[in-house]
């Protein structure tokens, strides 16, 4: 539907509210003579400063010269015999109009202040269950009594051990040359005299893979030892001969 807007008046219901509005006017009962007298002055205005007045305007001029005639006429009876009142289509269309502007009002209202408030994101809850439900959540204590209690929490709790790991930088092949210049050809080594001189656990580790690696390149060789836990390492090729296979 075309929306017709004059100056500040949104169509002939929403002038006639002014003229309610401005007189202090009964809406439930309208003096027509003074009300049409305002409205067609007011388009007799318009028309003096060359504003094209739109249909619905002179539908109502006509609509409220129609009512002040009906007005100085007898009155009409119902089938109940009460009069009727040639104002009643005009109060109830009034009244009607007054309602959706006011709740027009409302929301505009409603929506400039929303757009002063920020929500945080990612919450499924509404909003506003979430502020209703503040105060009960936190009823009868304090911002204070919160930190209070993560206080005392944080001096109640012990402090755990803490073990640093530390990395120790040896490699297979460097474990590798180790035990090639302690074994030589056809010299026997007792593997708990390798590595009796080594305190980490990590080096031990690397030093057993790296003779087992030896073995399966041939390089060394592994017997039995008359020592309680121990074995016998002796050497089969010279370090410049043995090609590592990885």
């Amino acid at each position: 539907m075309y929306k017709i807007k004059l100056n500040q008046f949104e169509g002939p219901l929403d002038l006639l509210l002014f003229f309610i509005k401005r007189d202090e006017l009964n809406i439930y009962d309208i003096p027509i003579s003074k009300i049409t007298s305002e409205f067609m002055s007011y388009l007799h205005m318009m028309e003096q400063l060359d504003l094209e007045v739109a249909g619905e305007f002179l539908l109502m001029a006509a609509t409220l010269m129609q009512i002040k005639v009906r007005m100085l006429l007898p009155r009409e009876v119902d089938k109940s015999g009460e009069e009727i009142d040639p104002r009643t289509d005009l109060v109830n269309a009034l009244l009607e109009y007054k309602r959706y502007k006011e709740m027009a009002e409302e929301l505009s209202y409603m929506e400039s202040n929303q757009r002063k408030i920020y929500y945080r994101s990612y919450f499924k809850a509404d909003e506003k269950e979430k502020v209703e439900n503040v105060e009960k959540l936190l009823k009868n204590i304090t911002i204070y009594d919160l930190l209070k209690a993560f206080k005392t929490a944080l001096l109640d709790k012990k402090d755990e051990p803490v073990h640093t790991v530390e990395k120790f930088n040896v490699t297979i092949d460097e474990q590798i040359e180790f035990i090639l210049r302690r074994v030589t050809k056809s010299t026997y080594v007792h593997f708990l005299d390798l590595i009796a001189g080594m305190k980490e656990k990590l080096r031990i580790i690397v030093t057993f893979i790296a003779l087992l690696e030896l073995v399966k390149l041939g390089a060394i060789g592994i017997e039995e030892s008359t020592k309680f836990n121990d074995f016998m390492i002796y050497g089969i090729k010279d370090g410049e001969n043995i090609q590592l296979g990885y």
